[in-house]
């Protein structure tokens, strides 16, 4: 059996231990020869670097590891699988995504809203640096891409590169869905075949076939709608992500046709998700307090000890073992299906060829092969238009560095709407991410 050489970029995120430990668990299915950790972040990466060292000598000696920042060291001409989970400005910019709307009035979060316009006007520049560093190496290795936000992301590669077929943006928060219906259902949700339209962090669940055939959708609706919902890592959430939870419930009693991805609350209730959020201690200070200290602590220990036999990593969590599988459909050509973003191109005829769509995909070596969806009902479709209209000009806004098409963009944001709030937003934006964007004019 083959062994790949992989390169992770951006090694000093809080999620890639349990990447690591996934890449462990699954070695017999994905052997791997070579992997590379690289990050623009030296000290962040150095932690989980030498947590890696020991966690591969007790549980996979075989591999060839390093961590480098060193560009040349990390994309050489033998990589067959990059995983890209990058974040521009680091916790520090994330923090003023979220903290600069809420000032004003506005929802401030990572990917959706003036958060998710500025983190993605941020993104661009490096995503599209990335696909150029690897191809200037190789033009067979698959770029699999987690950063985000990644709906902004996917319409920048694809303008930038049309005709590169080895890169695949993805997400877990669909993955992450399955394995709480799963556990909902008391089912493994590879066993799901699940029907879904929509965009990145947009979209719903219309169909979910058990492998006889029946769709347990109706079911589970009726068990949300009775008793609410959890996600399968319950005990592991952060108190915000359990207070998105809990807005399913409320989606589903207004809009029970199909089952939301969670992100929607912010869309369809901007209103009450804004009065909740606390403008002084977001999400990504959460975030700091909670994960990344428990991470980071938990890998100097590993370091310093020499085992990671007690480490509090898990080698199943959806973001770290997502990427892996659907690295396997693609390595051994196995056509599994699974949730991914792709142009396109009347598998929902009622919207437009070039919007990238979350749809479901069989992954296969020569690429994906998406199932056909048809027309959407005339509610999801406006849902739709509208947020692609956003994602769209924020990408021409960075393209053509045009004040007015960032302008358009966040004002027809559902979070934000008013034109004078956008305007008001987009200035503050401006000033806080200096370093990062191109000039709009």
């Amino acid at each position: 059996m083959k062994k790949f050489n992989v390169l992770i970029v951006g090694g000093g995120s809080t999620w890639t231990p349990g990447l690591l430990k996934a890449i462990c668990s699954r070695q017999d299915t994905f052997p791997i020869n070579r992997l590379v950790m690289y990050d623009i972040n030296y000290e962040r990466q150095k932690i989980i670097g030498e947590f890696a060292k020991v966690l591969f000598k007790e549980e996979y000696p075989d591999i060839h590891f390093s961590y480098t920042t060193d560009k040349e060291e990390a994309f050489t001409e033998d990589i067959d699988f990059v995983f890209v989970q990058m974040r521009t400005g680091g916790y520090e910019m994330r923090e003023k995504d979220e903290k600069i709307p809420l000032k004003l009035g506005v929802i401030g979060q990572e990917t959706c809203g003036p958060g998710g316009f500025a983190y993605g006007m941020r993104s661009i520049r490096d995503m599209i640096q990335l696909v150029k560093d690897v191809r200037s190496k190789t033009k067979d290795a698959w770029i699999l891409n987690y950063t985000n936000p990644a709906a902004i992301i996917a319409i920048a590669l694809q303008q930038m590169f049309p005709d590169d077929k080895r890169i695949l943006n993805i997400c877990d928060q669909p993955e992450n869905l399955l394995r709480s219906y799963g556990r909902l259902l008391n089912m493994n949700e590879r066993d799901f075949d699940p029907v879904y339209f929509g965009l990145n962090h947009f979209g719903w669940f219309t169909h979910l076939y058990d492998p006889q055939g029946n769709d347990k959708l109706p079911e589970l609706r009726e068990m949300i709608l009775k008793n609410g919902f959890r996600p399968a890592d319950y005990e592991q959430r952060d108190k915000s992500w359990l207070e998105t939870y809990a807005m399913v419930q409320q989606m589903v009693r207004d809009f029970p046709d199909y089952l939301p991805n969670t992100y929607l609350q912010y869309y369809l209730y901007p209103d009450k998700v804004l009065k909740k959020l606390n403008p002084d201690f977001t999400r990504a200070n959460e975030v700091q307090a909670g994960r990344e200290k428990r991470v980071f602590e938990d890998c100097v220990r590993v370091a310093e000890t020499g085992t990671a036999k007690d480490s509090n990593v898990v080698a199943n969590d959806a973001h770290g073992e997502f990427i892996l599988i659907v690295a396997e459909s693609i390595a051994y050509n196995k056509g599994d299906n699974f949730i991914v973003i792709l142009k396109n191109d009347g598998i929902i005829s009622n919207l437009p060829d070039d919007a990238m769509v979350e749809v479901a995909a069989s992954i296969t070596s020569n690429g994906p092969r998406p199932y056909a969806v048809g027309e959407i009902p005339t509610f999801y479709k406006g849902l739709i238009e509208g947020q692609y209209a956003y994602e769209k000009l924020t990408v021409e806004a960075y393209m053509e560095g045009s004040y007015a098409k960032a302008l358009q963009a966040l004002t027809l944001n559902r979070t934000v709407v008013s034109a004078a709030k956008a305007r008001e937003v987009l200035d503050a934006l401006i000033e806080a991410n200096k370093e990062y964007w191109p000039e709009l004019r």
